[in-house]
């Protein structure tokens, strides 16, 4: 189950945090491990901590005026794409802190970074993700959420890595091919 109440109190906990003077800040914020997080092998369960991701993005967004935004205009959010590197285990109980920002925007996508540290400063893990905000009729491209947002800033320049993860991205066939399964043999 989704962690809505983690995620009303992160926000919240958000909404007294000083706004962002721009919109690259990063967000940080504080977490447990508890035990409806973890896996088989006692460790964050790699699908909750997509989960737990939301809710840095979501203290973010409120730092950064764009839960306001998305309300007055009746946007939505939604993911377009990411990319995951695990490298360090997150056991039960175990604290560790959460880092957010935007990094660049291009005319479509905003590109947003996450990571999780451990108490030791070690990586946990790290995402890429590629966001977009939404209205009926489709994507609010950057430009119409700065302007909503009162910006007028232009985006930073899209990291080497950014870009050649979007290019090979653009690579992958879509839809996916479909490939057929052959039907067991009868062992005859």
């Amino acid at each position: 189950m989704f962690p809505f109440v983690r995620m009303i109190k992160d926000t919240w906990l958000a909404s007294r945090q000083p706004p962002f003077k721009s919109l690259t800040e990063t967000h940080v914020s504080h977490h447990i491990c508890w035990p409806h997080d973890l896996d088989f092998w006692l460790e964050l369960n790699n699908g909750r901590a997509m989960s737990l991701y939301d809710l840095g993005r979501m203290g973010m967004a409120q730092r950064g005026g764009l839960i306001r935004i998305l309300r007055r205009e009746r946007w939505g959010m939604t993911m377009a794409g990411v990319s995951t590197r695990f490298r360090r285990r997150i056991h039960g109980f175990e604290r560790f802190e959460m880092r957010s920002r935007t990094l660049c925007w291009d005319d479509k996508f905003i590109y947003l970074e996450q990571s999780m540290w451990k108490k030791n400063g070690e990586c946990a893990s790290h995402v890429l993700f590629r966001s977009a905000v939404t209205d009926k009729n489709g994507l609010v491209t950057p430009d119409r959420v700065l302007a909503a947002l009162g910006q007028t800033v232009t985006s930073p320049p899209m990291p080497d890595w950014v870009a050649a993860w979007c290019a090979a991205d653009a690579q992958r066939p879509w839809p996916p091919m479909q490939t057929a399964i052959a039907p067991p043999s009868s062992g005859h």
